[in-house]
């Protein structure tokens, strides 16, 4: 039985969907009071809250001016996908050799649960578990300057993975590139593996810049433009 979410927990929840949803123009400046007395709390727990947005790209935070609410740039996902997925190829060479029956018993659980959300059609929560198992998958490789390059590059491109959250088909396509990450990385299979993690980036980067490009076209109403699950 899940154990429900903390206050904190439930902040970022929240404040993550009132990001995601639009109701904040992107460079504003974000009312604190106003939340606080939105979400009934006082102005530490949204403070630390905000830090969590601040890492995760959503906010940017201003040395006693306050935060405001990032830009999303469209032209930066080329260069982080293309370097990401350099990345990629490295961990796929490096894992298989290096990852023990106990990381991959928890990869296991990990692609299990992606299953699970994929089902009960909870968008955010898949979100969250690959992000989670790509950090694992990069964590086997026991190379410390990897998993620093990786998880800040995972940070940097967190905001831009929820602009796909709401594409059913895209997910689903993303749990059956798991799928084939999962045969190489049991069989130990080096080359598969570096391969099929290179194309899963490849293809969840396309899917970010054209919901971007879909965002950005004239018309496109602002309240719908970042309208998904929340988590």
């Amino acid at each position: 039985m899940a154990m429900p979410p903390t206050l904190h927990e439930a902040l970022i929840a929240q404040l993550r969907t009132l990001l995601l949803n639009g109701e904040l123009a992107d460079g504003s400046r974000i009312p604190e009071a106003k939340l606080c007395e939105r979400f009934g709390v006082s102005r530490t727990p949204l403070r630390e809250a905000l830090k969590v947005m601040a890492a995760e790209g959503f906010v940017t935070l201003r040395p006693n001016r306050g935060a405001v609410v990032a830009p999303i740039d469209p032209g930066e996902i080329g260069p982080l996908v293309e370097f990401k997925g350099a990345l990629e190829r490295l961990i796929g060479l490096l894992a298989p050799e290096r990852a023990s029956d106990a990381d991959i018993a928890e990869l296991e659980r990990l692609h299990f649960a992606l299953k699970d959300a994929l089902m009960r059609d909870e968008h955010a929560s898949y979100t969250h578990l690959n992000f989670a198992f790509h950090q694992k998958l990069a964590q086997t490789t026991q190379n410390p300057v990897l998993v620093q390059s990786y998880e800040a590059l995972q940070q940097k491109i967190w905001r831009y993975r929820f602009t796909i959250n709401e594409l059913s088909e895209r997910l689903t396509q993303s749990y059956q590139e798991h799928e084939r990450i999962m045969i190489a990385l049991r069989a130990r299979a080096r080359l598969d593996l570096a391969e099929r993690l290179e194309e899963h980036n490849r293809l969840t980067g396309e899917a970010m810049s054209r919901a971007l490009a879909a965002v950005a076209r004239p018309g496109k109403a602002p309240s719908a433009r970042r309208r998904r699950k929340s988590a």
